[in-house]
C-alpha cells in the first residue's frame, strides 16, 4: 500500500483514518513475500554451496551469522529507527523534516557499511579463527567474506531506503526490490556457482558475487523509487546535515542494536547447554529452533507494518490510536505464530520429519516442540510490540525484555548444568524464556508513556 501524495495537515494521512486490522492486513502481505523472497535466497545458496564440498560448506557457516547479523541491524533495528523518524514527522505535518530524515538516513547507511567492510576485511580472518576455521576451510571463509562484506555499503544502504519508504508507507516498494534480488541473487549466484551457460564457474566466489550484485542492485532501485516525481517521501541528497536529525534516528536505532545481539546470544547459549545434554539433544534442539528462524518472517511483517502506523498517530498526538494499532498488531502476530505451535506441538511430526527419522532425535525434537511449541504466541507478541515500541521512539522496554530473556535463559542453564538435570528441564527453560520476554514486552509497553517527541518543522 503506498500512499497519496498530499502533502497537506497530518490529520488527512491515509494511514490516521484507516481501520486498524485491515489496514495491518494489507502492509504485513508485501512484507511476508519480501522475508520469504529472502529465505528462499538463503535455502538456495545453502543448496548451492553444499554441492560444492564439506569445505565450502562449513566455510560458509562460519561467515553466516555475520551476513545474518548485520542484515538485521541495518534492516530490523537501524532501519526501525529510521521508519520511527520519518513517520513521526509525517505524523505532525514536517515533511521538510522527513525530507531531511531520509538523507541522513542515506548517510548513516554509508557510514555504517563502510565500517564493517573495513571491521570485516581487517579482523575477519582473526575471527574465523576463533570461530575453529583453519585451513582449507579458513581460506574459503576469508575470500567469500572479502567478496560480501566488501559490498556492505550496499546492504547497508539498500536497508536504510527499504526503511525509508516504509516509514512513509509505501511497504509495496521495498518488498517488490527484494522479490526482484532475490531472483537475481539465486539465478546470478547458481550461474557464477557451477557454470551454467556462458559464466565461469567460480565456486563459493560466485556465490558471493551474486549477493553482492544484488544488493547493489536493490539499493539502486530503491534511490529511483524515491526519486519518482510522484514519490511520497522524495531523496534529496544534496543538502545540509545536522546532528538533530542524526540524533531522532539514532535515538531509536542505536540502541536496537542490541536485539540482534540478544537473539544470537541467546541462541548460542542454549545451543551451548544443549551440546552437554548429548549429541540427540543437541540435535533435536536445532531441528526444533529452525521453526523459530521460519516464524520470525511472520511476526516481523505484521510488526513492520505496525511501525510507521504508529508513528504517525505519535507524531499527530494520536497516542490512544498508536496504542491500539500496537496491541492488534501485537495479539495479530501472537495469535498466528501460538496457532502454529500449538498445532506443531500437537503434531510435531509434521516438522520433524523434513529433517530426520533417526528415533532419539525425532524424540528429542518431538519434546522441544511439546514445551516450546504453544509459547511462540509470546514470541510473536513480543516481536511485534518491539516494532511498535520503534514507532513510538520507546525502545528501552522491549530491549529490556531480551535482556530478561538471555538471563532466564543463561542463569537457568546453569543450574541445569549443575543439578544434572534431564534434557527436557532444558526445553522448558528455553519455553519460560520466551514466556518471560512477552510478558516483560507487554507490560512494559502498557506502562510506558507514550506521546509525540518535540519535532521541528
Amino acid at each position: 500500500m503506498t500512499i497519496s501524495s498530499d502533502t497537506g495537515e497530518s490529520a488527512r494521512h491515509p494511514l490516521l483514518i484507516a481501520p486498524v486490522a485491515p489496514t495491518l492486513a494489507r502492509l504485513a502481505a508485501p512484507n511476508m513475500l519480501g522475508m520469504l523472497a529472502s529465505t528462499s535466497v538463503s535455502i538456495a545458496e545453502t543448496a548451492y554451496i553444499g554441492r560444492l564440498g564439506a569445505e565450502p560448506l562449513a566455510a560458509a557457516a562460519l561467515v553466516l551469522p555475520l551476513i545474518m547479523l548485520m542484515g538485521m541491524m541495518s534492516a530490523g533495528s537501524m532501519g526501525g529507527g529510521v521508519s520511527s523518524a520519518i513517520s513521526r514527522a509525517l505524523g505532525a505535518g514536517a515533511q521538510d523534516r522527513a525530507e531531511a530524515l531520509a538523507r541522513h538516513a542515506a548517510v548513516i547507511g554509508l557510514g555504517l557499511g563502510l565500517f564493517f567492510s573495513l571491521v570485516l576485511s581487517l579482523f575477519g580472518k582473526g575471527m574465523f579463527s576463533l570461530l575453529g576455521g583453519h585451513g582449507e576451510v579458513l581460506r574459503q571463509a576469508v575470500i567469500y567474506s572479502n567478496i560480501v562484506f566488501a559490498f556492505a555499503a550496499a546492504l547497508w544502504l539498500s536497508n536504510m531506503l527499504a526503511s525509508v519508504l516504509r516509514g512513509s508507507g509505501d511497504m509495496i516498494g521495498p518488498s517488490a526490490t527484494m522479490l526482484v534480488g532475490a531472483v537475481l541473487q539465486i539465478t546470478l549466484g547458481g550461474a557464477l556457482c557451477f557454470g551454467w551457460g556462458p559464466a565461469p564457474r567460480l565456486g563459493i566466489v560466485g556465490v558471493g558475487i551474486g549477493m553482492a550484485a544484488a544488493t547493489t542492485l536493490m539499493a539502486l532501485v530503491q534511490l529511483m523509487l524515491l526519486h519518482r516525481p510522484n514519490a511520497r517521501l522524495p531523496l534529496r541528497l544534496i543538502g545540509p546535515l545536522s546532528r538533530e536529525h542524526f540524533a531522532d534516528i539514532l535515538r531509536v536505532g542505536l540502541p536496537a542494536l542490541l536485539s540482534p545481539v540478544q537473539t544470537v546470544g541467546t541462541v548460542l547459549v542454549v545451543t551451548a547447554i544443549a551440546a552437554r545434554f548429548g549429541v540427540h539433544t543437541l540435535a533435536g534442539y536445532g531441528i526444533g529452533s529452525r521453526l523459530e528462524f521460519l516464524l520470525v518472517p511472520i511476526a516481523f511483517s505484521i510488526g513492520v507494518a505496525s511501525l510507521p502506523m504508529v508513528g504517525l498517530a505519535i507524531g499527530a498526538d494520536d497516542v490512544p490510536r498508536a496504542r491500539q494499532v500496537a496491541w492488534t498488531a501485537g495479539v495479530m502476530a501472537g495469535g498466528i505464530l501460538g496457532v502454529l505451535g500449538l498445532l506443531l506441538a500437537l503434531a510435531p511430526g509434521l516438522w520433524v520429519s523434513i529433517f530426520t527419522h533417526d528415533p532419539e532425535v525425532v524424540a528429542a525434537a518431538a519434546t522441544y516442540l511439546h514445551f516450546v511449541g504453544p509459547c511462540f504466541a509470546f514470541f510473536g507478541l513480543s516481536l511485534a510490540l518491539y516494532f511498535s515500541s520503534q514507532g513510538a521512539g520507546r525502545i528501552l522496554g522491549p530491549l529490556l525484555a531480551g535482556t530478561g530473556r538471555l538471563a532466564v535463559v543463561g542463569i537457568g542453564g546453569i543450574i541445569l548444568v549443575k543439578t544434572q538435570a534431564p534434557a527436557w528441564a532444558l526445553f522448558a527453560l528455553v519455553a519460560l524464556g520466551m514466556v518471560t520476554m512477552g510478558t516483560l514486552t507487554a507490560g512494559f509497553v502498557a506502562l510506558t508513556p507514550w506521546g509525540p517527541r518535540p519535532v521541528r518543522t
